[in-house]
């Protein structure tokens, strides 16, 4: 047994309490999928595709009703029609929103992808059709701030929270289902007509409880993450109270229309198959995601989550004192990709970012974050962030080429 190995193992052993952990959670959300397709009678017609307008699509109307049992909501939108996370989340917020209406964004400033649709000008954003927009930071520990909350919400009149419960690029834990729930409970008790809206991209199946299941009012994400099972080949979700999610189907197709329309040729077996798997492939990620803290504390590098503490969502933030150590490992995940192993990554200058960015993203699914992929920008503090892993073996292996690199410098 050769030293990247032997790591391996002395790692797997300090994480078995993580990883017990883990498994019982996969196995508590695998019961409640599968409860979910026996609920609604899943069978192979609804895996057939549709054409037209796709009136009476059965395969569709099902997975719609399958997501609501998962989520425990009263309505949802599965579609392949949704290009991706930031699509869902702006169908959701011009669904919900009108002329006049104030929003505010309670966990700090949003994805990059979200800044022209909440504030650009001149190309049909929430700001063009006169909603305003609010901001509240957490604190420097990262937790909400109430005090700030209950100003923001007692001196406007507000129609939606905003919840980002993945940490994104910034230094910090992801948000618990317990936080958002607690915070959701805080605004709730000040206005019981504000909706609460939550990012759940990267944290579905993390914990047995999701948003919707502590108060909010409607969760969105993409189906090329978590989700997706490592499956589904594109589309996202919103799933929530019925009022408004038909409100939102409405932004999808047109206040004619709402759900009643929307084929799709290739069929549905993907999306139904990849949801089935998602509780386990969510699992191999986190796992992957333990192991990888324990690998680099052996090396000296601080990670978050930190080492000993559950993960919150799919992505580990592991800090380098170079941007050369960085680059490299983001390098060395390229390596072991599937998908373009051949190709190595440099830093470019990324549309949206002050800084150069550096992505590895060997994927069988174009930008599937559940598939092992990091990326980062290249400033201080150097942050790589490791995210995905569709199968654990996958994870350790790419771990072990990192084990290997890192033994050579640091020794």
């Amino acid at each position: 047994m050769n030293y990247s190995e032997q790591l391996i193992k002395k790692c797997e052993i300090m994480a078995k309490n993580e990883f017990d952990k883990l498994d019982e959670i996969a196995l508590y959300n695998q019961k409640k999928v599968l409860d979910a397709f026996k609920k609604n009678r899943v069978s192979a017609m609804h895996f057939n595709p549709s054409s037209g307008y796709g009136y009476d699509d059965i395969g569709r109307d099902t997975l719609n009703k399958v997501f609501s049992d998962v989520f425990h909501t009263e309505a949802s939108i599965v579609s392949p029609l949704i290009a991706n996370g930031t699509h869902a989340l702006t169908l959701a917020l011009f669904g919900l929103l009108r002329p006049g209406d104030v929003m505010v964004s309670i966990a700090g400033k949003p994805y990059d992808t979200l800044d022209d649709v909440i504030n650009g000008t001149g190309n049909g954003s929430l700001r063009d059709f006169g909603i305003n927009y609010k901001q509240v930071e957490l604190t420097d520990a990262g937790k909400f701030d109430y005090d700030s909350i209950r100003r923001v919400l007692e001196s406007n009149r507000i129609k939606l929270v905003f919840i980002q419960r993945s940490k994104g690029y910034a230094w910090r834990e992801a948000l618990t289902v317990e936080e958002i729930g607690e915070v959701i409970s805080f605004v709730k008790s000040i206005d019981s007509n504000i909706i609460a809206m939550v990012d759940n991209c990267y944290g579905e199946f993390v914990e047995k409880n999701e948003p919707t299941d502590v108060g909010a009012d409607v969760v969105v994400g993409s189906l090329i993450k978590n989700i997706g099972g490592g499956l589904a080949p594109t589309g996202g979700y919103i799933s929530g109270k019925n009022a408004l999610i038909e409100q939102i189907s409405y932004r999808l197709t047109a206040p004619s229309l709402g759900l009643e329309v929307g084929s799709y040729l290739n069929g549905y077996l993907y999306f139904y198959e990849g949801l089935f798997l998602a509780p386990s492939t969510v699992r191999n990620a986190l796992k992957g995601n333990v192991l990888a803290g324990y690998v680099m504390q052996t090396f000296g590098y601080e990670s978050m989550p930190a080492v000993g503490a559950m993960p919150t969502d799919i992505i580990k933030s592991i800090k380098f004192d170079t941007a050369d150590e960085m680059v490299s490992f983001i390098q060395t995940i390229q390596c072991l990709s599937p998908v373009d192993s051949f190709v190595v990554p440099e830093p470019w200058d990324m549309p949206g970012y002050n800084h150069k960015v550096v992505m590895a993203a060997g994927t069988f699914v174009q930008g599937a974050s559940l598939e092992l992929t990091a990326d980062g920008a290249v400033r201080p503090p150097f942050v790589a962030y490791l995210q995905g892993g569709l199968t654990y073996e996958h994870y350790k292996l790419a771990l072990m080429d990192i084990i290997e690199y890192f033994n050579k410098i640091k020794c």
